[in-house]
């Protein structure tokens, strides 16, 4: 059990994000250490590690690391999964590495990692394989896409890739081997190359339930899709976990597409790895719905035994970047899990699926991004995610450095963002909130203000702790200081579509 320190007292919560680091008292942040348009050069597991130190300097104390099994080639990102049990080891689909390295160098970067204080957290795809080693005959019937519980043809043979034998790696780790009986579904018949969404039959054969209700049933997203009503999948996929959590020393995970897998079996099969390895593994679930509802109710299903990215806060910025300076920034934190669940809330500003490419499609604006960081790093809500692609700039330029940008703020964060918060949420454009600080963390306490429009001030109490201390804008956007007078107040100063964020360490 994660000791939290929210709102300035104590609350325990089982398995909870750690907004706190319970052995330095510093405030948690995690780095997603990946981008899609990464070089495949092999050398990301190397980068990693020798970017640890400076990691740990800035205050990162957990990194998200991409899928790190072998997909469909050396170039895949790791969402085409192809052998889980291949870290970079065996000479499959056409190379030994993956994308990212070897298994030995992913090794030696999460034991650096760890001798500088910052879990390791791997990112878990079970809905679906692609790269299959051949196919074979298998009867289906063709359902709509709109509507995944219509069936829209007669039954009829297909020849499916759904066999998985894995001959580079035979039977090391694990004899288990796919056929179609282990999938519910795949999109493409090779016998008459034909794409269509195909629903097997035979074996019992349906979509997972309970799953996200959109097009009926969102069980199927790519590839062959897993059954994970199987009982020799289920198994096989509890005891892979193990066998990964135990030789990566992981200490968390990433849970990829859990609106598309049974939720309860998600459910079980993080409490089994908690149960089995006796870590506390803290887990963050990707249910892509700007739907708070929806968020929600699937925490109730698992029981909220992980958290779940905050997708609507992304739109909320998303869309206040793309408004001109007419978004009504009151309404920034509405619908969000920051706001209405924030020990749940894994808080994001943009991740690998929403850069420029053919994901979603809602980057938030450069000049937005500082304000984005501001309000997850400096607030006390949620638990912040800071992406790759936003830090060191995408390899295909698309998103530039906003390292000299983060990096203050996350300044803030380690040293400044504690203790009472207050929130000033009343300008259509001016936006604030304080930090008062405490005895824990001397010298800290903040005031960020920011503004979509015009620029301007706002008054805002920081506690009288701070009285007659002079704070400054760490980001360096705001010249001068400003004094906090005998009664907690102080006048803080933004320009026009920016941030500030004044502190006193």
């Amino acid at each position: 059990m994660i000791t939290l320190l929210i709102a300035g007292c104590l609350a325990l919560y089982p398995f909870q994000q750690p907004a706190v680091n319970a052995a330095t008292s510093t405030n948690g942040t995690l780095f997603q250490y990946f981008e899609w348009e990464l070089p495949n050069d092999g050398n990301h597991w190397n980068r990693l590690k020798n970017d640890a130190v400076n990691l740990s300097n800035w205050g990162i104390t957990a990194v998200w690391i991409p899928p790190a099994y072998k997909g469909t080639s050396s170039n895949d990102v790791g969402y085409g999964a192809y052998d889980l049990y291949d870290l970079g080891e065996f000479n499959q689909k056409g190379t030994i590495r993956t994308k990212y390295g070897t298994k030995s160098q992913l090794q030696s970067s999460i034991n650096t990692l760890h001798s500088n204080g910052i879990d390791v957290y791997g990112d878990i795809v079970l809905n679906h394989k692609l790269g299959a080693d051949a196919t074979e005959t298998v009867r289906a019937v063709e359902v709509d896409w709109g509507d995944r519980n219509r069936e829209v043809s007669g039954d009829y043979d297909i020849q499916a890739w759904t066999v998985f034998d894995f001959p580079g790696r035979g039977n090391t780790y694990s004899s288990f081997k796919w056929r179609w009986y282990h999938f519910d579904g795949t999109d493409y018949d090779q016998s008459r190359n034909l794409n269509r969404l195909y629903k097997f039959r035979g074996e019992g054969k349906n979509w997972d339930w309970e799953v996200d209700t959109e097009n009926g049933n969102y069980d199927y997203l790519l590839g062959a899709d897993i059954d994970l009503e199987h009982p020799d999948v289920r198994n096989h996929l509890f005891s892979w976990g193990t066998w990964y959590t135990n030789t990566l020393n992981l200490d968390g995970y990433r849970l990829d597409a859990v609106k598309h897998i049974k939720f309860d079996f998600m459910r079980d099969w993080v409490n089994h790895q908690r149960s089995v390895t006796g870590k506390e593994l803290f887990t963050v679930g990707e249910y892509w719905a700007n739907d708070l509802n929806k968020l929600n109710n699937y925490l109730s299903k698992v029981n909220g035994n992980m958290s779940l990215f905050d997708v609507p806060l992304h739109y909320n910025l998303y869309n206040a970047s793309s408004s001109g300076g007419y978004y009504d920034m009151r309404n920034i934190l509405n619908g969000t899990l920051m706001k209405s669940n924030p020990v749940k809330a894994v808080t994001f500003v943009d991740n690998h699926d929403t850069q420029p490419r053919d994901g979603f499609g809602t980057t938030v604006q450069s000049w937005f991004k500082p304000l984005a960081y501001a309000l997850i790093l400096t607030r006390e809500q949620g638990y912040p995610t800071v992406f790759y692609g936003d830090y060191y700039g995408t390899s295909d330029g698309k998103i530039p450095s906003h390292k000299s940008k983060i990096d203050p703020l996350l300044t803030a964060r380690k040293y400044d963002a504690y203790g009472p918060q207050h929130d000033y949420f009343d300008h259509q454009d001016i936006i604030g909130w304080t930090r008062e600080g405490d005895s824990a963390h001397p010298g800290s306490g903040l005031a960020t203000i920011m503004s979509d429009g015009p620029g301007g001030s706002k008054w805002m109490y920081v506690g009288t702790r701070n009285a007659g201390k002079t704070w400054y804008d760490v980001t360096g956007n705001r010249s001068g200081g400003v004094t906090i007078d005998s009664n907690g107040w102080g006048q803080f100063f933004v320009n026009g579509g920016s941030v500030s964020v004044y502190a006193g360490n």
